[in-house]
């Protein structure tokens, strides 16, 4: 785990430093990677590169914006965030005292009650998505609706560049889940298979144990656990390259791609959901992403029936016209 990959030093700015979260550094590389095939093929289609690389900025812009506010509705941590500007003797961090008065907390210990408060009022806590805490989901949903706005506004073929985005989006997600691997977030339930990992003291995962009563202290490593952060990403790099060298050649109609993934990667997300263990809320028995993903299946499905429909009505009128 190394939840920070480097600092960047700025002498000419007061020794000012800027520190690189492992786990943005990987999601602005798969961002890059992402829009700069995306730029490639629009070249290939005879359509401006430029339109897709402005497409990629505000979806990346839109996508941690609705990242960050399903994880602060959705994760359970709502009532923290509001606490925190409301009333912050209402917020109770389960740390130890080391934790709580280290740089990283910078909390106040509770010695009778043993538990970490924060030092006071901070109202915009809930908006600092660069300490971690954003959900794939809403940013799904949230940079969906920033392209469907400017693809209708620069008059780019929407299904087309769909399809695109349904090649190189699990080519992102792929990257984002290193970053969550190095970051030690999303990981998953014990387990005694040879594939499981081990996360340093006062990780994540030791932090989760500790509540659930699993270890003595948050100074200790974790339990063997699921290494879900690999197992999603090995599933995303899987899913871009089915579509990209299987699907998009054979399709039938613009959006067939982006459909097949919406649904493949609901279904694997459905899955994985079983083995994680963080905190990610939970409805009717089912984990929010696993909500989500059963609606966007559905809409996938239906998508399908009037995407391919539309195609047999066209090629029923064109040997009559």
């Amino acid at each position: 785990m190394q939840g920070r990959l480097f600092t960047l030093d700025l002498p000419f700015f007061g020794g000012y430093a800027i520190p690189a979260p492992s786990y943005f550094v990987l999601l602005l590389s798969g961002f890059i990677f992402a829009t700069l095939m995306g730029a490639i093929w629009a070249k290939r289609i005879g359509q401006d590169p430029d339109v897709i690389v402005d497409l990629g900025l505000a979806m990346l812009l839109a996508g941690i914006a609705g990242g960050r506010l399903l994880h602060v509705i959705a994760d359970g941590y709502f009532w923290d965030y509001v606490h925190l500007c409301t009333d912050p003797s209402k917020v109770d961090w389960h740390l130890e005292r080391a934790q709580c008065l280290s740089a990283d907390y910078g909390g106040v210990w509770d010695a009778a009650r043993s538990v970490c408060k924060p030092q006071g009022r901070d109202c915009f806590a809930w908006a600092r998505f660069y300490a971690g805490g954003l959900a794939y989901y809403g940013g799904f949903l949230g940079a969906s609706l920033a392209a469907w706005y400017l693809l209708r506004a620069d008059r780019f073929p929407f299904w087309k560049a769909a399809d695109m985005a349904g090649m190189v989006v699990p080519l992102g997600l792929g990257f984002g889940r290193l970053g969550c691997l190095l970051a030690g977030c999303c990981f998953g339930t014990p387990t005694g298979s040879s594939l499981g990992l081990i996360f340093p003291p006062n990780s994540p995962a030791s932090e989760s144990e500790f509540k659930a009563g699993l270890l003595h202290s948050m100074s200790e490593a974790s339990l063997s656990v699921h290494p879900t952060q690999v197992y999603e990403s090995g599933a995303s790099f899987a899913i871009s390259a089915l579509l990209i060298l299987y699907l998009h050649g054979r399709k039938r109609y613009d959006g067939q791609v982006f459909l097949a993934f919406t649904a493949l990667y609901a279904a694997v997300r459905f899955g994985l959901e079983y083995l994680r263990s963080d905190d990610r809320g939970e409805l009717f028995g089912l984990s929010t992403s696993q909500l989500i993903g059963v609606l966007l299946i559905a809409a996938a499905l239906a998508g399908h029936r009037v995407l391919s429909r539309r195609v047999e009505r066209l090629a029923e009128v064109a040997p009559a016209a």
